[in-house]
């Protein structure tokens, strides 16, 4: 088997635990910095690395258009591509199903696309979401799935379901690379018997580990999280479990507490790229004008490289001035903020304590400031 997982400990739902792979182990739970297009936005991958990142995330789909999956295959696959060798899971394009979907027809043989780039047309099946990802040769590939909107119909949501579990299938027979897990996709919306029958057709073809496909796509914050512990609950114990594209540092510590190991997020890149930092005592709008003359660091205690070396008015400078580093600073104090409240949950569930690391986070997240 390409991985496997060792569980060490346990704090009611909450675990902690080692997901070993080709490219070395991930310490669960973890956060995965999102490289879409082989990059993680403004970052090289040594500002990534020494941030404490075990683990990154690329995409089936924007790899495809751009360079190409064989091109990234000819040029020695995907960590040698981006200059990365840790652990590598990669998407099937089955966001892009939901994301786009002005742009895609989905039959039950597949999504056919209209490219964001220039309109041509690309068919992904899922054949081709494995074979892309085989070429791109990630630790983790993704099966292809279909992801329903949050408001839709009954109807829509189980439509969605079946289909996703007939391509798992299709996906698992026609994977073929032995150094490579396949993880599956367990959809259904907030229903949570829907759920439990994917996620029951979908264990019984004992895939290497599973996700929650699905969530943080237009319902309150508060029904996902609702949700998440009996859908955890569906899945394996011995295998990871991935909670997909989620979210801001409350729903990761919610998505902890029912047991999931695995997240991803475009958040803390994409709120750095606009002058919105994490912080202990909850986000800091670096364009607010009380910053322009505060010398202090963005986070006191935060070991980060941005927070070491520079002040809350300079980080203000720079959005003032439109320069490329603000965005860089902020990113990488992001990333770090979210790889460190992970290994604070590492180390609470480890203690017994994880209720009360949660609650102390919560407690001290203050609104926007």
């Amino acid at each position: 088997m390409a991985i496997s997982f060792t569980l060490h400990a346990t704090d009611g739902a909450a675990r902690a635990g080692t997901v070993h792979t080709p490219h070395g182990d991930v310490s669960t739970p973890a956060f995965m910095p999102v490289g879409t297009q082989g990059t993680v936005k403004g970052l090289t991958p040594e500002m990534v690395r020494d941030a404490g990142a075990h683990i990154l995330l690329g995409n089936t789909y924007h790899l495809a258009l751009r360079p190409g999956d064989e091109i990234v295959r000819d040029l020695g696959g995907l960590h040698t591509f981006m200059n990365w060798n840790r652990p590598i899971l990669t998407d099937s394009g089955g966001f892009q199903v939901f994301s786009l979907a002005g742009q895609v027809k989905i039959t039950d043989h597949g999504a056919k696309f209209k490219s964001h780039i220039d309109g041509s047309p690309l068919e992904l099946t899922p054949e081709r979401a494995v074979e892309i990802q085989q070429n791109l040769g990630s630790d983790i590939a993704m099966v292809l799935d279909e992801c329903p909107p949050a408001d839709g119909a009954p109807e829509v949501i189980r439509r969605a379901v079946t289909r996703s579990i007939k391509w798992a299938e299709r996906c698992k027979r026609h994977h073929s690379r032995p150094d490579q897990a396949q993880f599956a996709i367990v959809q259904g919306g907030l229903n949570l018997d829907l759920r439990a029958e994917c996620a029951k057709e979908l264990v019984a073809m004992d895939f290497p580990g599973y996700a929650l496909g699905g969530f943080s796509v237009g319902e309150a914050p508060e029904a996902m999280h609702a949700a998440l512990p009996a859908c955890a609950a569906c899945l394996p114990e011995h295998k990871p479990r991935y909670l997909m594209g989620v979210g801001r540092p409350q729903d990761l510590l919610a998505g902890v507490a029912s047991g999931i190991d695995m997240f991803d997020c475009v958040m803390p890149t994409r709120n750095g790229r606009n002058a919105l930092a994490f912080t202990d005592e909850g986000p800091v709008r670096l364009r607010n004008a009380k910053h322009r003359r505060d010398p202090k660091p963005l986070m006191s205690g935060c070991g980060c490289y941005c927070c070491a070396n520079y002040s809350r008015g300079y980080l203000h400078h720079l959005f003032a001035a439109e320069e490329m580093l603000g965005p860089t600073l902020l990113s990488l104090h992001n990333i770090s903020f979210y790889l460190n409240l992970m290994a604070g949950a590492r180390d609470a569930i480890r203690a017994g304590r994880f209720a009360e690391f949660r609650a102390g986070c919560l407690a001290r997240w203050t609104p926007a400031s």
